[in-house]
Parts: structure tokens; sequence; C-alpha cells
């Protein structure tokens, strides 16, 4: 098996409404690959087809080298899930929450505690073993449902939006955990709306809207071959500043109030609109992950 996840030509519909079209992607063994996209994009449709839980209309999908139509029970023995909402027992302790999880596994208990307290310890949770749910904050539940998600030892592990309502602290928190199941060789799949997150974590990533795929590749590249090197982002610009970025060939966008400009030269933009217009502020900045979606998806407000 060369792939832990490999689809092709992937199609999910609801009726006349297709959630997912045509999508081709691959996971590769050992790495942390993220899905990107706005609201309705696609991607925890997706997600939710490799951890079958959702059917595929159309194409093909394997897991492990299997297909999720005909094996779906040894795929998700081999699968760790983290999704959106915590679903913790609020009725268990965090240990019995994890112990109790393990026997839809077939863990016996022999089995099961060590490695829950082994899971515990390495999120930080132990000291918290005979706490209830509700005495938690959101970043030790999120912290608490990634450990269940790993008591069946996974081969993959899907994090779906992991520290969405996160503080700071608590998100630096999950990344360092992320981090360290990477190095053990954990091949990790991560859905996110966070940009830095992605950056941080991702070997590679793809963004989708709409359904299709618009890219995939390793974020420093994808940034450095869709974007440039840096972007001049300018408050207040007058119309004709527009105007000089189209007859300069600039790569542009432009919104209500500011105006993006995508370049490898960004001193020299600088200077040619500082000496020559107006405006409220200019600056010059790395270009990032954030800079690549946007142009991408757009700037606009989506439902």
């Amino acid at each position: 098996m060369s792939q832990v996840i490999e689809a092709r030509s992937l199609v999910k519909s609801y009726g006349t409404l297709v959630a997912v079209d045509g999508i081709e992607f691959s996971v590769r063994p050992g790495e942390c690959f993220g899905f990107l996209g706005p609201n309705g994009a696609g991607k925890t449709t997706t997600v939710k087809m490799i951890y079958c839980a959702s059917p595929l209309t159309s194409g093909e999908l394997t897991v492990f080298g299997m297909d999720v139509r005909r094996s779906p029970r040894l795929i998700k023995a081999r699968i760790g899930v983290c999704q959106q909402d915590d679903s913790l027992d609020p009725d268990f302790s965090v240990l019995k929450n994890l112990t109790v999880f393990g026997r839809y596994f077939g863990l016996e208990a022999s089995v099961a505690e060590p490695r829950a307290r082994d899971l515990l310890e390495f999120m930080g949770l132990w000291e918290r073993r005979s706490a209830r749910i509700r005495e938690l904050s959101g970043g030790l539940k999120r912290r608490l449902v990634i450990a269940r998600a790993l008591i069946n030892n996974p081969d993959l592990l899907i994090l779906d939006e992991p520290t969405t309502g996160l503080d700071p602290q608590s998100r630096h928190q999950v990344w360092d955990r992320v981090r360290e199941l990477r190095r053990q060789g954990k091949t990790i799949l991560l859905t996110t709306h966070y940009m830095d997150e992605a950056q941080s974590l991702c070997d590679r990533l793809l963004i989708m809207d709409r359904g299709k795929v618009l890219v995939e590749g390793r974020p420093t590249e994808l940034v450095r071959e869709r974007v440039g090197r840096e972007v001049v982002e300018v408050w207040g610009f007058p119309p004709d500043l527009v105007e000089h970025a189209r007859s300069s060939g600039w790569t542009y966008e432009a919104d209500t109030s500011r105006l993006f400009v995508y370049t490898d030269t960004g001193d020299e933009v600088y200077r040619s609109i500082a000496g020559r217009f107006q405006v409220e502020r200019c600056t010059v900045r790395m270009a990032g992950l954030e800079d690549l979606f946007l142009k991408l998806t757009g700037r606009e407000l989506r439902e």
C-alpha cells in the first residue's frame, strides 16, 4: 500500500445538490494532510466518506488500500476520529470516557486501562482523570476527545476542526500534541478554518470550494507559486490607484476599503504607490496561507 487514502473522481450528491464534485487526492503514510475551504466547500462531507459515515455517490475511495464500500468495518477499526462536537459522556469521569469507548473496539480492560492512562498523561489530563465532563474547560474537552480518538491506537487520525473555539493557549497545547503524534509516525487528516494552524501543522494540504479541489500541495510552495513572496496592502486608496495597478501589470485584488498587490518586489511596488498616491496606509508583509485562501475562494461572506 503506497497511499493511506486515495480518491479518484469522488462524488457525493444529495438529490440535485452536488456537495463533492469529482475530486481527486491522496494522503501518504506519516504525513499531516489538511483540508481547507469555506463553509459548504465539501470538506466535512469528504471526511465523513473517508471514515465510512456517509456513502459515496460515485467514484473510488480507498483507505489502507480497501474500498470504503466493501470494507467499512475493517477501515473503521484502524481509524480514530475527533469530530467537531465532543460527544463525551457527561455521566462518566474523564478516565471512564476512554475505557468505555475502548469497548467499541473490543479492547479488554487489561488493555484499555493502561492505554487510557498513557493517553491521559500524553494529553496532560491524568490529574483530571476523576473529573466529570462538566468540570472541564473547552480546551481540556478537546484534548480528551483527541485522547479518546487514539484509544484504539489508530493508523489514521482524523481531526475535524479540533481547535475551534479554543483560546490561544489551548490551541497551542493541542498543536504540540499533534506535532508529537506526527513525530511518532501517525498519519493525520486535519480540517480547519485557521490558516496559521494549517501552515504550522500540515505537510501538504488542499483547498476546496463548491465541491471541487482548487489547489493541492505544500503550504509554502503553494503560497510562493500562487501569491508571491509579499503582499502590499493599501488602505483608503483612490480609484486611480486601481488603474495604475492594472496598467503596471500587477496581480491585485480590491475590496471596499483595501487594495492587495501580490508581488515578489514589495519594496518596488510600495515606492511606486507611496510616491504618487495619497492613501491612508500602505504596508509590505510576507505572503501567507490566508492570502492564498482568500485569493482562491474570494473575500465575500458566505451563508
